[in-house]
């Protein structure tokens, strides 16, 4: 459901094809900052993996969870293995009813108050169906043109000018794409960050991670 940047190598995560737990591999000994899975890792029959694919991953039961993150499970050597394609029934059981995307109407979450809750209830990573999807241009603070996108759902739960961070999706924003207002869209939390200047408490900062559209 998921394979967006994060610094230069990518973050996966998805859902369990038998339990519908939400799990994000991390290479937590390779990168214990912040888990990201390089490319020679994460590689499946020379490709990279897709959204909706159904993969077989060699994982261990636990993961390092970075202080909040109740997905994580971590990568174990051995092959990943391509096993199918999942079909949009398989996966819309996952849009159920809820009153905040990712915890709060913020377009970021403390990770203070995250600790704060049951560790099953850490949720960093959800599925959000909408029936609205604005794309903004947008330049960051290096200068550097990114995408943003503005969801809602539709029981009013919104998300503005998120930082989209699927790359397939990106290169077809590049390319003129104008997106389905109807979507099946990853949202997932940012590792904690802040602006240099060190005033900041550094904040989880919810990311559109996947998206499908219907």
């Amino acid at each position: 459901m998921a394979n967006s940047w994060k610094h230069q190598e990518r973050c996966i995560a998805g859902i369990d094809y038998d339990t519908g737990r939400w799990i994000r591999p991390v290479c937590d000994r390779l990168y214990p900052q912040d888990g990201r899975v390089p490319i020679y890792v994460r590689l499946v029959e020379g490709r990279e993996p897709e959204l909706l694919d159904i993969l077989e991953i060699p994982l261990d039961n636990t993961g390092t969870d970075f202080g909040f993150e109740c997905e994580n499970l971590s990568i174990l050597p051995g092959q990943w293995n391509y096993l199918g394609k999942a079909t949009l029934n398989d996966i819309r059981r996952q849009c159920l009813n809820f009153k905040y995307i990712l915890h709060n109407s913020e377009k970021s979450v403390n990770p203070s108050d995250l600790k704060t809750r049951p560790f099953h209830h850490r949720r960093t990573l959800q599925l959000v169906r909408t029936n609205r999807f604005d794309i903004h241009r947008h330049t960051n603070y290096k200068g550097q043109a990114q995408w943003r996108g503005t969801i809602e759902t539709a029981n009013g739960c919104k998300l503005e000018k998120a930082k989209i961070t699927d790359p397939v999706f990106v290169k077809k924003l590049d390319s003129g794409h104008q997106p389905s207002p109807n979507c099946l869209i990853t949202v997932s939390l940012s590792i904690p960050w802040a602006p240099s200047d060190g005033e900041s408490e550094p904040l989880c900062w919810k990311l559109i991670a996947g998206v499908i559209e219907l």
